[in-house]
Formats: structure tokens, C-alpha cells, sequence
């Protein structure tokens, strides 16, 4: 659960610090308005991202179940700048499936927490892996980020992209086929 109170005293020290007046007229406002975003945008911390896979059905078939360019928003947790790209999804079942609708919900709850970008993929995979008891998983996601964009290297257009693998895709015979369908 987010503290409000001590995220407005940190945003007003905030202002302060850097030579501003946090009691200007224009940034009153500043400290409840970060405390309501990043409310938002940590809203995954402490959340089990498991918990929305446990409604599954049966698998009538068992092949490959992809879903891709899942939008997502995630916080680095470096600089507490944002990242903001696409999350691919492939997994192939075992006896259980679930809703197309909680693969972008997964990715929600995952990103909603500071994060790395490597480690969000990876923790994607190993909850699909673990929630579903899946034969086979891969994470593909592409990002930008902030950080990378705002200051330091300063390069608008660069992406990066991070993969995870899991199961009979850990090998890359296998993984090869849903890569082609995912960079389709």
C-alpha cells in the first residue's frame, strides 16, 4: 500500500531541493498529484501476479497460444523513470488454459512495480510458468525508455528488447517457430 503522505512531504522536500518554491501557485497542487500517479504506477508491489491466472479452463488442444503488442507502463527502477512499450506472449498449455484478458492484466500487475526491464520479462515468464504449470513459455518485450530518452545518452529512438524462455521453448529449435510468429 502506498503512503500518500510521506510520497506529498517527499515531492515538496523534492521541489525544495531543487531551488524551487513548492508553495508557488502552480506546483500546490504537484505533491497529491504525484502521490495519486505513483499510486498507479506502483499498484503491483506486494501483488501475487499468479493470483490472476487461477481461473483457468480446460485445454481442448494443447499448441501454442500467443498474444501480442500487450501496451504496457512500468517504472525503472534506477532513475524512477518511466518505460512504456509492448509485451509478446506465447505459452503452450499443458491441460489448463486461461482468458486472453488476463495475459495483459499479468503484465499490468508485473509492471506496476519498479522494475528492469530484463527482470519484468523474466518474471512474466516464470508466472506464466508457475500460475499455468505451462510445456512452454516465451516473453518477448520491447520498451523505451525515459532514462535512455531524457537525459544521458539522450537517444529518443532507441528500444530495447529482452526475451525469456521457458520449458521445451528454452531450447532454440523450438523457441524458433513462435519467434516467427511473434516478430510476425
Amino acid at each position: 500500500m502506498v503512503d500518500s503522505e510521506r510520497i506529498k512531504s517527499a515531492v515538496v522536500e523534492l521541489l525544495a531541493a531543487i531551488g524551487e518554491d513548492p508553495t508557488r501557485s502552480e506546483l500546490t497542487a504537484t505533491p497529491t498529484k504525484v502521490a495519486e500517479a505513483y499510486a498507479e504506477f506502483f499498484k503491483g508491489v506486494g501483488v501475487d501476479a499468479t493470483a490472476v491466472l487461477a481461473e483457468t479452463f480446460e485445454a481442448e488442444h494443447n499448441e501454442v497460444v500467443i498474444l501480442k503488442d500487450i501496451d504496457f507502463v512500468s517504472m525503472c527502477e534506477h532513475h524512477l523513470l518511466p518505460f512504456t512499450g509492448v509485451a509478446h506472449i506465447a505459452y503452450l498449455p499443458s491441460d489448463r488454459v486461461i482468458g486472453l484478458g488476463r495475459l495483459p492484466k499479468l503484465v499490468e500487475i508485473v509492471a506496476s512495480r519498479p522494475q528492469l526491464q530484463e527482470n519484468l520479462t523474466a518474471q512474466v515468464a516464470d508466472a506464466l510458468e508457475a500460475g499455468l504449470n505451462t510445456r512452454g513459455v516465451v516473453v518477448v518485450i520491447e520498451a523505451r525508455h525515459h532514462c535512455v530518452v531524457s537525459r544521458g545518452a539522450r537517444q529518443p529512438e532507441a528500444n530495447t528488447v529482452t526475451m525469456a524462455a521457458r520449458g521445451c521453448y528454452a531450447e532454440p529449435i523450438a523457441r524458433a517457430e513462435v519467434m516467427g510468429l511473434i516478430s510476425k
